[in-house]
This record gives C-alpha cells, sequence and structure tokens, in this order.
C-alpha cells in the first residue's frame, strides 16, 4: 500500500516541478524583488508537499497493517 501511494507522490512530484519552474517563468514579472527560480524555496516546498504526502498514506498503511487477513476479509 505505501509503496503505491510513493509511486504517485514521486510522480505527482516529478510532473509538478517542471510545471512550477515554467510557470515561474511567465510568473516572474509579478513578483517584485524575487527571483522565480530560488532553489531553497523550491527544495522546501518539494520536501513539505513530499513529507505531508508521505505521512498522510503512512497513517492508513500502519492501520491497516494492524488488522489481522482473516478480519478483513470477514468484513467484505
Amino acid at each position: 500500500v505505501l509503496r503505491g501511494a510513493l509511486g504517485l507522490i514521486l510522480f505527482g512530484l516529478l510532473m509538478g516541478l517542471p510545471l512550477a519552474i515554467f510557470s515561474g517563468k511567465y510568473l516572474g514579472a509579478e513578483l517584485y524583488g524575487m527571483s522565480p527560480y530560488n532553489t531553497t524555496v523550491t527544495a522546501i516546498s518539494v520536501l513539505a508537499l513530499g513529507l505531508s504526502a508521505f505521512f498522510a498514506c503512512l497513517i492508513p498503511a500502519l492501520r491497516a497493517s494492524r488488522i489481522s487477513p482473516v478480519e478483513a476479509l470477514r468484513t467484505e
């Protein structure tokens, strides 16, 4: 469960990062006194989004791992 979620997180971050850089090129005129290609801000935002998505997937995965397979099949 966690491996599948991490694949989706990685896919989303890899698709969103080039889009963010591309849109920074067009929104650069709106950022007064700032560079649209600030690597520190980009790295912190990727890290924050990745970690929050990881913990959002980790909690249900840990909860699902505590239940026995027989009990899970009985409720289906």
